[in-house]
């Protein structure tokens, strides 16, 4: 369960610093377009599983969909809790030291999101989908996964409760990297972590099964249904 909206956690005692933390953003949507989007959460959670951070920011722009069912965001809730974006990424940076290595799924698009600079905010980035991958021998290349599939398969969390939101997401990255340090030591458990990943059918994610949702597109390539570019 995520901690009480507006959430600031303390610091990280020195006694027991941490080099890892996790960011999460979770966005609604500014337009119909797949690209239209704009932070509605953040949270910062550490390798000792420690809730540091959990933002909720009102977007500056009108929303057309708080996505819910995929941030669990809601317009209720931002109105309450919600801040300016400037304000939110001000305090997460207060708490979020020049030396931390970030882990994320895709973990690169969250710190773009909240202008966050490698070198300057924190040292390094390590995404998920690049240490978790496969190499396919069906397909010969490499085949990559989504979060929710690491997290059923390797930590069998049960993702089809609770929707999203961004402490979970977090949290579940922090579980996710640390096992992925723990199997680099057991080539044969890495081997069948691996093997777990390629034969159990992942899950169709929410926008394969939503190509438009209250009339946004979802961003889905093969469904895009505005014909925006992909941004990356």
């Amino acid at each position: 369960m995520a901690p009480p909206p507006y959430a600031f956690g303390p610091p990280p005692a020195a006694s027991n610093p941490a080099r890892y933390y996790s960011i999460d953003v979770e966005c609604v949507a500014t337009g119909t377009d797949h690209n239209a989007r704009a932070v509605g959460q953040i949270s910062l959670v550490d390798e000792h599983e420690r809730v540091l951070a959990n933002l909720y920011v009102r977007p500056e722009q009108p929303v057309v969909s708080y996505l819910t069912p995929l941030t669990g965001l809601t317009a209720a809730l931002l109105a309450q809790h919600g801040m300016p974006l400037a304000q939110a990424v001000s305090m997460l940076r207060q708490l979020l030291p020049p030396t931390a290595t970030l882990v994320g799924q895709n973990i690169s698009k969250d710190v773009q999101w909240l202008g966050l600079k490698e070198g300057e905010h924190f040292e390094q980035m390590m995404d998920l989908t690049g240490l978790f991958r496969v190499w396919n021998p069906q397909y010969k290349s490499y085949s990559v996964f989504g979060q929710d599939h690491l997290a059923k398969v390797l930590l069998n969390w049960d993702t089809s409760v609770g929707g999203h939101d961004a402490v979970g997401d977090a949290l579940k990255s922090i579980r996710l990297f640390k096992l992925y340090q723990q199997l680099q030591s057991s080539p044969p458990q890495w081997a069948a972590a691996q093997a777990a990943l390629l034969a159990t059918p992942p899950a169709p994610s929410f926008a394969r099964q939503n190509p438009s949702f209250e009339g946004v597109c979802m961003g889905n390539r093969k469904t895009c249904t505005c014909g925006a570019p992909f941004l990356g």
